[in-house]
């Protein structure tokens, strides 16, 4: 049987994929068999030819865990599925059931399981299966992810906990994340003030990075549906910022920050042969990342010429302004993938400076 720990959390985009990456990291020094479970994956993608949840196929490609994939997100959410579900074409029972039989496999096959909850801890209610109602259904323990901050983080945690507590599961932990570097400490001792009188514990997750954050360069032309042309060794680098060309060139060049993508229409020759020759100098490659090129304008033959003997990544679109692009790009959260090895890498590091897993393993017991 299985030690089970349920990564819940007060709200979306709190960090519960990067808890559980850490957590599976740090488990692989005491248990053999380490195991992972989406019950309600809102995220359908493919592995192997099975639809399951993105953030399950994430972890069986990372942890090597393919052999389970099947048990690994029973319950993906299509297309019209609440509509079919509240037109009685589906049951909850039917999605239970599915659940329930996941983690019995997975539970006779791992020493320790993560299943990783969906949104906040009432989603998944349209189908009669909050996280909350799982995690009691599944007899799981929770640890609950929230923000970093103090007053906010305390009304969601306090918010979440009435339906824990209404379906009698059972939080252990609360991990405050994405917690502002130079106020860690205050911030640890003021929740642990706040819920002193409560019986879990207040345990210490991420600071904020900026680098978890923010998206790679293929990221983004993902999100804008365009091919990188140009070197093709860059497009795993993250970009840090995202700015757009509209002042001089000179300007724009003093402006330039780590990792900066520029949004460069396509009628500013003279700026688009500046970056571009700066992209091949050693003190600005690190700060720029790549171009994305917009407007109905051509690009001039020999600004063309300039920007492709450069090697400068870039992208180019003749049907959407700079502001779309600039809005698509800083509306995206960036989710992490299985290619993002220089994120995964991180969350690892800073993992074994943060999690202190003992404790999480011995409240969990």
């Amino acid at each position: 049987m299985a030690k089970k720990i349920f990564v819940a959390a007060t709200g979306q985009n709190s960090g519960k994929t990067t808890t559980s990456l850490s957590l599976l990291h740090l488990a692989r020094e005491r248990y053999e068999r380490i195991g992972f479970v989406k019950p309600i994956g809102p995220k359908p993608s493919s592995l192997d030819g099975l639809t399951m949840d993105k953030d399950a196929a994430l972890v069986a490609r990372v942890f090597g865990l393919e052999r389970y994939k099947e048990y690994m997100s029973p319950v993906v959410v299509q297309q019209g599925m609440t509509k079919r579900f509240l037109d009685g074409e589906i049951g909850s029972d039917m999605l239970l059931e599915k659940i329930l039989r996941a983690v019995e496999v997975l539970d006779r096959e791992c020493d320790l399981l993560i299943i990783e909850g969906s949104g906040h801890c009432g989603v998944g209610s349209v189908l009669g299966m909050s996280n909350a109602r799982i995690a009691r259904m599944i007899d799981a323990p929770v640890l609950l992810v929230t923000g970093g901050g103090v007053g906010n983080v305390i009304d969601s945690v306090y918010m979440n906990l009435a339906l824990f507590r209404q379906e009698k599961a059972e939080i252990r932990a609360i991990a405050a994340n994405k917690i502002i570097p130079e106020k860690r400490e205050e911030t640890l001792r003021y929740l642990k003030k706040a819920f002193q009188g409560e019986s879990f514990s207040v345990l210490g997750g991420f600071n904020y990075q900026p680098v978890l954050a923010n998206p790679t360069l293929r990221r983004i032309a993902g999100i804008l549906d365009l091919p990188i042309y140009g070197s093709r060794d860059a497009d795993m680098r993250i970009v840090h910022h995202v700015q757009i060309g509209a002042a001089a060139t000179q300007r724009i060049v003093e402006l330039l920050q780590e990792s900066t993508l520029l949004l460069v229409t396509s009628s500013r020759d003279e700026l688009l042969v500046t970056v571009a020759n700066l992209y091949q100098m050693p003190e600005y490659r690190s700060k720029i990342v790549g171009l994305v090129i917009p407007g109905k304008a051509p690009v001039s033959r020999i600004t063309q010429q300039i920007i492709d003997r450069s090697g400068i990544p870039y992208m180019r679109t003749d049907n959407r302004s700079t502001t779309q692009i600039f809005l698509s790009i800083t509306e995206d959260v960036s989710k992490i993938t299985a290619e993002d090895t220089e994120k995964i890498g991180l969350i690892w590091e800073l993992a074994e400076k943060r999690f202190i897993f003992d404790e999480v393993d011995a409240l969990f017991s």
